[in-house]
């Protein structure tokens, strides 16, 4: 018993040392700017500052109809700058996640700042319930092809593909 409480205290001093100090302070990566603040991107290995919305909103539902679980569009074009915004119409819990497996290293941090508050990952940040909604920013996304699903549904072909020109 002795041995696990020393065991935990070395850890907690460990863990303690390794997450404070340094020079000047570190921002967040979920903390978004505030309005009207730059954010800027960061390296592949680094962390990145959220980048606010500076274009349109495009809309998504999330539906479950029957049997179909969906998107609504599931294929989406958006410009670098747009926003996302996820609404869960029927059959929670939903939320859009993204398999950082198929996200490139280069953009991998900023889509992880991007996403909204209270998300703690790509594949599967949090649950909407109905009605609820949550937006992601394209802030500083290069172009590419975003695939994304919903997480509890994505055995059930809940899946889309984000097309950022």
């Amino acid at each position: 018993m002795r041995f696990n409480a020393l065991a935990l205290v070395a850890s907690a001093i460990v863990l303690g040392a390794c997450s404070g100090g340094g020079e000047g302070s570190k921002t967040d990566s979920a903390t978004a700017p505030a309005p009207g603040a730059a954010g800027t991107g960061a390296a592949a290995t680094g962390t990145a500052t959220a980048m606010p919305a500076t274009g349109k909103t495009i809309e998504v539902k999330m539906i479950m109809d029957g049997n179909s679980y969906r998107f609504e569009p599931a294929n989406i074009t958006a410009k670098a700058g747009d926003a996302i915004k996820f609404t869960t119409e029927s059959g929670m819990p939903h939320n859009f996640g993204f398999d950082p497996a198929n996200i490139p290293d280069d953009v991998e941090a900023q889509l992880k700042a991007n996403m909204p508050a209270g998300s703690t990952d790509l594949e599967s940040p949090y649950q909407n319930a109905a009605g609820e909604s949550h937006t992601l920013s394209l802030g500083g996304i290069k172009p590419g092809k975003y695939e994304f699903h919903c997480t509890p549904h994505l055995a059930l072909g809940m899946k889309g593909v984000l097309t950022v020109e």
